[in-house]
């Protein structure tokens, strides 16, 4: 059925104007199905997995699906996904969540699609067949580490690029992975020159595929997805054409940049066809949504890599200190852009992972929380995990990985609270420089999502080593919930005092245990371990 309703989106502090296109006070149509449940869904596109949620009205999780998604690993230090293996295990989720959906509540009507993705992973396209041109190149892949020590060169600095992106010269970002295709994949050159290619980061590429792909595809990007990609400026939110050059980039490949939360298109076929897609963030930006972070607040999500994020508000802070300055979030096109300061490190699960798969010290990821709580510290072992460098605050690439200290007495058990030490180390660091950026003398609390903040032994080492109370919620899935606040405020089925109220969700807090002393004490070993790491990359074969 169809009903009137009014909109009661807007308070007067919003200043917005209804995302229906509506003046504030107006009557708009919604549609409504008494008979039916009514959910919205959630992508949630990740580096080593896909993943779909159905939430209701209360923000409760319905049903949702996971497939694995295979990495490709052509040389060392490269890493590829095949987007049409990523389409397809989106394609999957789907069907299975809205399938389990109805096996529980019955009939549903899915209001809204928002999306959440690998940010800086990097999709080149062609804009008549719609097939991709490569595969794509995966945000931690190091393959253009000779590229970006050109262009530093060039340039006159890693900090070239700082004042109009926030960002540094680095392996990690889109722009760099499109020029290295430019330069070495002949289709994707002759696409460019041709004006027939497609950039995009992993969003770009779903809404384009969920639209219609070739037929009548959709080419966007979010502005969360677009700051990661050297292109764009910070303070106006639009790309910045004097740095195309530089990166062989057209203006005709690039998508059109949108806010998170406004209708982009609408699903073309299958279980959720004409359902509007109305939400879409970066990874970390979509958790920092769903764990409700205001300005002044900070989260750190445990997934591959490890994030931490802090909402500096409406103005961005230039970082001094390795961190970058980022979208963190734009709830409609008219509203304020709100900022933030990240550290990204590169290995967090990945390190656990990396215990299992290369060297068999554990038979599953579960192991290593009671394998770590068997020993009561890490026996001198220091475990500085720089697989492919070093990410922010330090931005050294030619850091490899190194386990100092290792004596007689060593264990592997040992060698997993070491693991579980550096991930908190590097948090810490990335805390600090956030303090010093942002004039930030007291964080109440460190809010914590991510499949590694499951384990409760490494959020109170986590806890130890900040010296700040660390809040875990019940529902760690933020990065869909936050891709589901943004789809669900499109289309009014949920409100910004709704999300940004309702702090009082179930949570468990680590609060610091460990004296100041002792943690200072081994906060400064740690650094002298890094320092071990350093100028290691010419030891590849």
């Amino acid at each position: 059925a169809t009903v009137r309703k009014k909109c009661v989106h807007h308070t007067a502090s919003q200043r917005q104007r209804c995302l229906y296109g509506e003046p504030f006070g107006r009557e708009i149509k919604v549609n409504m199905s008494p008979s039916k449940t009514n959910l919205v869904a959630a992508i949630d596109q990740g580096t080593q997995s896909t993943r779909v949620f159905l939430f209701d009205k209360d923000f409760q999780p319905v049903a949702q699906h996971q497939v694995p998604l295979p990495q490709i690993y052509p040389e060392a230090g490269w890493c590829e996904h095949d987007p049409l293996a990523i389409w397809g295990t989106v394609k999957e989720c789907i069907t299975q969540a809205v399938q389990e959906a109805e096996s529980k509540v019955g009939p549903v009507n899915v209001r809204a699609l928002g999306i959440t993705n690998q940010r800086e992973t990097t999709v080149v396209w062609h804009k008549h067949t719609g097939q991709p041109l490569y595969n794509a190149v995966v945000w931690l892949d190091t393959r253009t580490s000779d590229l970006c020590s050109r262009i530093q060169e060039e340039v006159g600095g890693k900090d070239y690029f700082r004042p109009v992106t926030g960002l540094p010269i680095s392996t990690y970002f889109s722009a760099f992975k499109f020029k290295w295709m430019y330069d070495n994949v002949p289709a994707v050159r002759e696409a460019v020159d041709a004006d027939l290619a497609c950039f995009g980061t992993v969003d770009s590429w779903l809404i384009y595929q969920l639209t219609g792909g070739s037929s009548r595809g959709v080419h966007v990007t979010d502005v969360t997805n677009a700051s990661r990609t050297m292109l764009m400026d910070l303070r106006t939110c639009q790309w910045h054409e004097a740095y195309f050059p530089l990166f062989s980039m057209r203006a005709s490949a690039l998508p059109r940049i949108v806010s998170n939360s406004e209708v982009y298109g609408t699903v073309s076929e299958g279980p959720l066809a004409d359902v509007p897609i109305c939400g879409c963030l970066g990874d970390q930006m979509a958790a920092m949504l769903g764990q409700r972070c205001v300005a002044g607040e900070a989260k750190n999500t445990y997934g591959t890599g490890c994030f931490m994020l802090l909402n500096t508000g409406s103005s961005p802070i230039t970082s001094n200190h390795g961190l970058l300055t980022t979208v963190a979030f734009k709830l409609g096109p008219q509203a304020d852009t709100q900022y933030a300061l990240e550290g990204a490190v590169a290995v967090a699960g990945m390190g656990i992972s990396w215990m299992q798969k290369n060297m068999g010290m554990i038979e599953s990821p579960d192991e290593v929380e009671p394998l770590a709580a068997s020993v009561t510290n890490s026996g001198g072992v220091y475990f500085v995990p720089a697989f492919s460098g070093l990410l922010a605050p330090r931005w050294e690439d030619s850091a490899r990985g190194v386990i100092v200290g290792l004596t007689g007495f060593t264990t592997r058990a040992h060698v997993a609270r070491a693991m579980l030490d550096a991930i908190c180390f590097q948090s810490r660091e990335v805390l600090d420089a956030m303090r010093r950026d942002a004039d930030l003398d007291n964080l109440q609390v460190l809010r914590v999502d991510g499949g590694a903040a499951k384990n409760d032994l490494l959020m109170q080492m986590q806890a130890d080593i900040l010296q700040v109370p660390v809040v875990r919620p019940h529902f760690q899935e933020t990065t869909s919930l936050g891709a589901a606040f943004a789809a669900g405020l499109a289309v009014h089925m949920y409100t910004h005092e709704q999300i940004f109220t309702s702090h009082a969700y179930n949570r468990t807090e680590f609060k610091p245990q460990e004296p100041v002393e002792q943690t200072e004490k081994r906060y400064a070993l740690w650094h002298k371990a890094v320092a071990r790491s350093m100028d290691l990359a010419d030891l590849m074969p």
